[in-house]
């Protein structure tokens, strides 16, 4: 399917592309990035599925909060159900906590997706992948969107607020939402990394 930004639109969704558009120029103070088409996921991932498939949990420390806010916004008037981790202000935090929370909310299966931001998307990439059956990735640019989804079936995407802008963060967004797990030889090896996970999970006691 061609990405969410892309201008081949079915003609009911030109309303609603047109909304979209509006929103992009006063988050984004006009940058005129081409973000704006309704997001739809990957496909093979969401159709039909069962409640909570739509729905994407994020978080932010203080550096990522404003970036946050703006991506949740963007979510929720392309009809994801969102669900805010936090933080709620710029006041300091630690970045772990708000990571694990949404690491926590997509390994438990109440999320389809996580979204985490936090100042360059390294640290919260790191705590996200301690919480067993988390794919947690740090993308920049869209051709590490596309390639953590389609090649490490990716499930948490992490942003680096102080990394990339504003238009380009939520390019990546629909880059990453949109493209489909490849499956195929890549599966052997996402097994394998889940194989390496559950060699040192911890045993119950």
């Amino acid at each position: 399917m061609a990405p969410p930004h892309s201008s081949q639109l079915p003609a009911d969704d030109e309303v609603r592309d047109l909304v979209a558009r509006i929103v992009d120029g006063v988050l984004a103070g006009g940058e005129g990035h081409t973000a704006g088409a309704e997001l739809e996921p990957a496909s093979g991932e969401s159709a039909g599925e069962p409640a909570g498939e739509r729905t994407i949990a994020i978080g932010a420390d203080h550096g990522g909060y404003p970036l946050k806010e703006r991506i949740g916004f963007r979510l929720r008037e392309a009809g994801y159900e969102v669900i805010d981790c936090g933080t709620d202000s710029t006041d300091a935090v630690d970045y772990p906590d708000f990571a694990h929370s949404v690491a926590r909310l997509v390994a438990d299966g109440a999320a389809r997706w996580g979204i985490i931001v936090d100042g360059a998307g390294i640290g919260s990439s790191i705590v996200a992948n301690k919480v067993p059956g988390v794919r947690a990735a740090l993308c920049y640019d869209l051709s590490t969107a596309r390639n953590s989804r389609e090649h490490n079936h990716a499930n948490v995407l992490t942003l680096g607020a102080g990394l990339v802008g504003d238009g380009l963060a939520w390019q990546i967004v629909e880059e990453w939402l949109a493209v489909d797990w490849g499956g195929g030889r890549h599966a052997r090896r996402v097994d394998k990394i889940t194989a390496v996970e559950q060699q040192y999970a911890r045993k119950p006691a």
